[in-house]
């Protein structure tokens, strides 16, 4: 079968191309699925594509150079293996796979139908929602907390509407006044920008002085996890969302006293820690935290339309890689429409 794929071939380097899928004799756990719409990451896709991620120069890692990219794919189910138990043959499906205009893929890893009343582009872009999420799942949320969610890029958003729909008192921070902005417009109560000293003092009067039960860094940057310690009331939860990067220099002693001293839990919330589907004993997983999202959306809980910036052709995805790593007050979210 030939198909078309996005193809990360190096550094600040992508291509739409042509390429052979061998879509017979599939595995039996396999689907073939037909893309209608993807979704970017501005995480870990663009971290990849510019090379922010070094493990791109590394032969054999699961990012090398060239890199097959995308992990956001609604599309329609073309045929099954003789085992797949989670969709058959015309059923539209959330799945993590490719940007590419077909796959195959292992049903191993999270599938599941997609409601027949959500807009499937809008499913597609949830599956930001499903990394922002994960923060809510890991912190413990309790006595009608504040939260303060550092940065509101799209992840940085979704955590804050995640946590506001949990029934906390939430506050963004970002120097980005059209972030602040477009956090206003899905429903977040309060929003502060300026320098870290204006931003803490910010905090400190809206939560008159209290700072935050849950502070949450949705950026991945080490400075900006020192930023939401100082906001971190004692005995609270700093949770690390954005993953971390880009090597920065600083004192460690400075992070280590703040968290011995004040009681300080530091957690985790890389989403890939979930089981894909529900396991004995524990009911949380990637299947239940996309089927709650997937409820969200549709009590309007959830604000995702104001975040797709872009809706583009799969032919346009360098000038959607630039577009969000050099003007993402623009490009604040962008889709790949694959049925045009």
């Amino acid at each position: 079968m030939d198909i078309k794929q996005v193809v990360v071939t190096g550094q600040n380097q992508v291509e739409l191309q042509d390429l052979t899928l061998d879509s017979g004799d599939l595995r039996p756990t396999e689907i073939l699925v037909e893309t209608e719409y993807t979704y970017i990451s501005t995480g870990t896709e663009l971290a990849n594509y510019t090379g922010r991620e070094p493990k791109v120069l590394e032969a054999g890692a699961w990012c090398a150079y060239p890199w097959r990219s995308g992990y956001a794919n609604v599309g329609i189910v073309a045929d099954t293996g003789s085992a797949v138990s989670a969709a058959a043959v015309g059923d539209r499906v959330f799945t993590y796979g490719p940007h590419a205009s077909h796959a195959r893929y292992d049903t191993a890893r999270l599938t599941t139908r997609v409601p027949d009343d959500l807009d499937p582009a809008i499913a597609a872009a949830s599956r930001m929602a499903g990394v922002a999420t994960t923060s809510t799942i890991v912190a413990e949320i309790k006595d009608d907390p504040w939260v303060i969610v550092f940065g509101l890029g799209m992840v940085g958003n979704l955590a804050a509407q995640a946590f506001g729909i949990q029934g906390c008192r939430v506050i963004g921070v970002d120097p980005v006044a059209g972030r602040r902005d477009l956090a206003e417009r899905c429903g977040i109560p309060y929003t502060v920008g300026g320098s870290p000293v204006e931003a803490q003092a910010a905090v400190q009067g809206i939560t008159g002085g209290a700072l935050g039960g849950i502070t949450v860094d949705a950026v991945g940057h080490s400075a900006v996890v020192m930023q939401a310690l100082r906001a971190t009331a004692d005995h609270g939860q700093l949770v690390i969302l954005g993953s971390p990067r880009v090597p920065v220099q600083g004192n460690l002693t400075e992070l280590l006293g703040e968290v011995h001293l004040r009681w300080i839990t530091v957690r985790g919330a890389l989403e890939w820690r979930l089981p894909m589907y529900p396991v004995t004993g524990d009911h949380v997983s990637q299947h239940s935290k996309q089927q709650m999202i997937f409820d969200w959306l549709a009590r309007g809980k959830m604000a995702l339309e104001p975040l797709i910036s872009h809706r583009l052709a799969p032919a346009q995805i360098k000038q959607a890689y630039d577009g969000l790593e050099h003007d993402p007050d623009t490009y604040t979210g962008v889709l790949l429409d694959w049925t045009r």
